[in-house]
């Protein structure tokens, strides 16, 4: 626990010397929803690769890189990509920048993911605000001894993902004239994507859409106290639904095609955010 503890003062010291101001919401941009980093005017942007004990991604559509900087009057860092289990990575690992993030001053959590719809009331290129997830992942990112400065050894998740950060995501996709499904999002492992029986498993849980991340950084983002919100793009979907495979390609191309009205939605919700 204490090497973590100074893994995680090591990073966040050498990101902090590169700032000029304090971030106060953070964003997590899942597969191809990268773009959203190329709103923020004058950003200071740091590669992973640069800051000590951080986790590296290697998934395509990930840049791997913060990106801080102003973007609706708010001091925002935003993640462009993310690290997962299925790439080798630990636990502790992919919550990694969740504790950094924390101790550098966030208050608001913006995670985004693609994901594959179950609900077949779902169209491909929906927009999905996460009410709930069900960790279908095999671990626990808090499974280990616990600080209890920085949060309870046994956190209460029912409202994991804030009731009124959802409120306002749905008024602001209402004054935009957007439609925001909304449901629960299952994590599951990977690499491999799911068959065709455990999505029929998954639906019967009462699960709308399936991806490889999410979970864990929320479960760590709620025992710190940071206030989360989950919104998931449907780019395909899930297994046995349609009479056809599943690529990556068909997730990044999907992404592509809805992520102005993405970009549109997330600016809104930011504007909107006041500190707690």
């Amino acid at each position: 626990m204490k090497q973590i503890a100074d893994q995680i003062t090591a990073a966040v010291s050498s990101i902090e010397k590169q700032l000029d101001k304090k971030p106060e919401i953070g964003l997590i941009l899942g597969s191809g929803l990268g773009d959203l980093a190329q709103l923020i005017k004058q950003p200071t942007i740091i590669p992973y690769n640069q800051i000590p004990h951080f986790p590296q991604s290697t998934v395509e559509g990930h840049a791997g890189q913060f990106v801080f900087g102003e973007l609706e009057g708010k001091q925002v860092l935003i993640m462009q990509g993310r690290v997962h289990l299925y790439e080798g990575h630990q636990m502790e690992q992919v919550t990694f920048p969740i504790r950094v993030m924390k101790k550098l001053g966030i208050h608001t959590l913006i995670v985004t993911n693609a994901a594959g719809g179950i609900n077949q009331e779902f169209a491909s290129g929906a927009l999905m605000l996460i009410r709930d997830h069900i960790n279908f992942m095999g671990q626990n990112p808090l499974v280990g001894p616990n600080d209890d400065e920085v949060g309870l050894r046994f956190p209460d998740m029912t409202y994991a993902y804030r009731p009124a950060l959802r409120q306002q995501a749905k008024q602001v996709a209402s004054e935009m004239g957007v439609t925001l499904e909304e449901g629960v999002y299952v994590g599951v492992l990977g690499p491999s994507y799911e068959t065709p029986a455990e999505i029929r498993m998954f639906r019967q849980w009462g699960a709308d859409a399936v991806g490889m991340s999410t979970v864990p950084e929320v479960i760590v983002a709620h025992h710190a106290g940071i206030h989360v919100l989950g919104i998931s793009c449907i780019t395909n979907m899930a297994a046995g639904i349609l009479d056809q495979p599943l690529h990556h390609t068909e997730v990044m191309e999907t992404a592509e095609r809805v992520h102005d009205q993405f970009m549109a939605l997330v600016q809104g919700i930011i504007r909107k955010i006041e500190h707690p």
